[in-house]
């Protein structure tokens, strides 16, 4: 059990309910600092759902988030715009700006959180082009000029804008090939280590989960069924962890 200083986020209690769609009920779940905490599911079990709820995204029905030993819920304003600072999200494919450069796209949380000098953000937003893999004349290109992998890694860059401590990431992976997943679970890795970072990522990769993943979260049945190693997930009986990683993707990744 870790100790309440060693948690980054702490969620207890949590029901989230669209109407009558209850997808979480009662979901408890602690991530510790400086790990890398994989979150898998179902379809429907609302993985993408818990993340957009603890960045303060959703409101849930009922519960309780602390991030970085912030109640999510009860902050004010301007407490959330400090959380908000401390914290990246890369969601899926990117969600680049369309209309911006990838330089402009990394500077908007910059002009939105402090009053940097523009040549100041200039220097910063090249810095983090390099520092996620992208060659530098990226920063003047356009998402549409981009392929998905390095639209990926623009959002990264992004995300590390503002020196987060925590990066959330939304299926990084998803639509991008095996050797293009495999090279980004390294660089978020390398990055983790590099910057002390704290990682919750959503995924579905049975690749992503064996290489780089601390710890691995289980939803099913509306809350974590599960948090633990890949040796305690292999040994979870439960219906869909059995399937999900003793299956044929599971075989194929070396971990079955």
């Amino acid at each position: 059990m870790a100790a309440a200083t060693d948690l980054v986020i702490r969620v207890r209690g949590l029901r989230n309910q669209f109407g009558r769609q209850v997808i979480h009920d009662g979901l408890d779940l602690d991530v510790r600092r400086g790990e890398i905490l994989g979150v898998v599911g179902g379809s429907g079990t609302g993985k993408s759902v818990l993340l957009r709820t603890i960045v303060g995204l959703n409101r849930p029905a009922a519960g309780s988030i602390e991030v970085l030993g912030q109640d999510v819920l009860a902050a004010s304003e301007e407490g959330r715009r400090r959380l908000e600072q401390r914290w990246g999200v890369l969601f899926q494919d990117g969600a680049l700006f369309s209309s911006l450069t990838v330089a402009q796209n990394i500077e908007v949380p910059l002009k939105e959180h402090t009053d940097m000098a523009p040549d100041f953000m200039n220097e910063i937003a090249a810095y983090k082009v390099s520092m996620v893999g992208l060659p530098p004349e990226a920063g003047a290109k356009y998402p549409s000029e981009l392929s998905g992998g390095m639209r990926k890694r623009a959002g990264l860059a992004r995300s590390l804008a503002l020196d987060p401590e925590i990066l959330f990431l939304d299926e990084p992976t998803a639509g991008l090939d095996p050797i293009g997943a495999a090279a980004f679970d390294q660089l978020v890795r390398r990055l983790q280590r590099a910057l002390g970072l704290t990682v919750f990522m959503v995924t579905h990769d049975l690749d992503s989960l064996h290489a780089i993943c601390d710890r691995i979260a289980v939803l099913a049945d509306k809350k974590v069924l599960l948090v633990g190693s890949m040796r305690e997930m292999l040994a979870c009986e439960h219906a869909w962890v059995r399937n999900y990683f003793h299956g044929p993707r599971a075989r194929a990744a070396g971990i079955a």
